[in-house]
């Protein structure tokens, strides 16, 4: 058994398999279908560890994703949590990192795999997230509003960079739910699918960055995620500097030889 899969089964709302569908790749399931896979405290802490377990782990990529029986992928916070938080003890349960970091920041890339509802907390996770496949039944949104509150997991931050910040506001300030081709529309989820499909293009993604070099990815992913947050000279600095950087991995060695020699590279980075 992996590390990640030791401290997975010490979890009470987390699930993970290893290698089940694509070698490399990491499914994380939050868990809790009573409460639509709610994010109550329980379920943030065991995220985070399950998660740090992954950054040190040799897998490649991480499907995220909730329980299928809840028929949701994260219905929100746990609203009865937040009901009892007074604003100084939000404010500790607001400090950094925060599950939504820990995803962003994993050095892995992270496909949400949106099998279901994904409200204000739920919204926010799959914002965090790299890539967005939602199944046709899905419904998204920032409901914050409806009780008197707001995004307050990256919401307002995240959400006008994917969509603009007129869609933002709209979203924001009427709580207005979208299907998923709404979403796909604006920007908010890149790919929608029905049942027959669905999963097949999450784990036909999946299995297409796994095959690449991991070092790669990972310089990859920070460089995309950081266009929203430099400007456009900084952001170019940064990029040629991790593009240089990879110029000492074997790895890119390893890379051009395979394609001057028509094969499959072994990559050697973890």
């Amino acid at each position: 058994m992996s590390d990640v899969e030791s401290i997975a089964a010490e979890c009470e709302t987390v699930d993970v398999a290893v290698d089940e569908r694509v070698e490399g790749v990491v499914t994380v399931t939050m868990n809790r279908p009573d409460a639509r896979n709610a994010l109550n405290a329980t379920l943030r802490a065991e995220l985070k560890d399950v998660l740090d377990a992954i950054e040190d782990s040799s897998a490649r990529v991480v499907v995220l994703t909730g329980a299928d029986e809840a028929k949701a992928f994260v219905a929100g916070a746990d609203v009865k949590e937040l009901r009892e938080r007074d604003m100084l003890e939000q404010r500790e349960a607001s400090k950094r990192p925060r599950v939504y970091e820990y995803v962003d920041d994993l050095r892995q890339p992270v496909i949400a795999r949106i099998n279901g509802h994904a409200l204000g907390g739920g919204c926010e996770l799959i914002q965090a997230c790299d890539v967005r496949i939602a199944h046709e039944r899905a419904k998204i949104g920032q409901p914050e509003i409806n009780l008197g509150i707001m995004p307050g997991g990256g919401g307002t931050q995240r959400l006008p960079r994917l969509v603009g910040e007129g869609h933002a506001m709209r979203l924001v300030l009427t709580g207005e739910l979208v299907t998923a081709e709404e979403a796909a529309d604006i920007g908010l989820v890149d790919e929608v699918y029905g049942d027959d499909e669905f999963d097949e293009r999450v784990y036909e993604l999946a299995e297409m960055m796994a095959s690449k070099s991991p070092v790669a990815l990972e310089f990859a992913k920070k460089a995309v995620k950081a266009a929203s947050r430099m400007d456009l000279e900084q952001g170019i600095e940064y990029e040629a500097e991790l593009f240089a950087q990879l110029f000492g991995s074997p790895d890119k060695d390893e890379g051009i030889d395979a394609f001057f020699e028509d094969r499959d590279p072994e990559w050697q980075e973890r």
